[in-house]
């Protein structure tokens, strides 16, 4: 009987920790899909500028300049994540991206913070290039150009990646590693909600696509 106890109690303990210990695991890769594709919800910004269509969100229009920056943000923040994404460009305009760890300027239609950003300056790919969005007002950190170039070579939709871990801030442009930045201001936030941008300037669609969200 004793003998029976004893077993009975260490494969209970084995169950407790088997189950525990695969409890970790999936909160460690558990997604999110941020966009449901069928509905804004969630999300806040100018809905002139933004609709949903074939599962994207598809900012600005082919039929109109695009007089000011404007964003379609989360209603949520975040601090420590990995988001992945498909966006793309589409008519005259060559700007747009995805902000992170950022805030709605009050009674303005600006962000401040951290942008993912997406498009072109002239001849040059800034596509993973880490920019701070009315704060700064700078690239932090860029990619090797004709690595992007290749990155994003016949691709309708470009995969990107953006992880963010305490100062550490890391982007993907398809497999190409864009940035490996560290933050040295101490008063820079960690924590703040995501935007869509489409950029201020000609004619122009930005789409983006399966948009997930791994909390770390």
């Amino acid at each position: 009987m004793k003998t029976n106890f004893l077993l009975l109690t260490c494969l209970f303990t084995l169950c407790v920790l088997t189950l525990g210990r695969a409890s970790i695991v999936f909160a460690e890769t558990d997604e999110d899909l941020l966009f449901n594709q069928d509905s804004f919800a969630g999300w806040e910004g100018n809905l002139d500028w933004f609709r949903i269509e074939n599962g994207a969100v598809v900012a600005g229009r082919l039929d109109q300049d695009i007089p000011r920056n404007e964003f379609l943000c989360t209603e949520q923040e975040f601090a420590d994540f990995e988001l992945t994404l498909e966006a793309k460009l589409v008519g005259d305009g060559k700007n747009a991206g995805v902000q992170f760890r950022s805030k709605r300027i009050p009674d303005h239609h600006e962000v401040i913070g951290y942008q993912c950003d997406m498009g072109w300056v002239g001849n040059k790919p800034i596509w993973g290039a880490l920019y701070d969005e009315s704060r700064r007002r700078e690239f932090l950190a860029e990619g090797d150009s004709e690595k992007i170039r290749k990155a994003i070579a016949d691709k309708e939709f470009v995969p990107l990646k953006i992880r963010a871990q305490g100062k550490h801030i890391q982007i993907w442009v398809g497999d190409v590693k864009t940035v490996d930045y560290h933050e040295p201001d101490d008063n820079i936030p960690q924590s703040g909600i995501l935007g869509l941008q489409i950029h201020s300037g000609p004619k122009c669609e930005a789409w983006y696509r399966n948009i997930r969200l791994k909390k770390l």
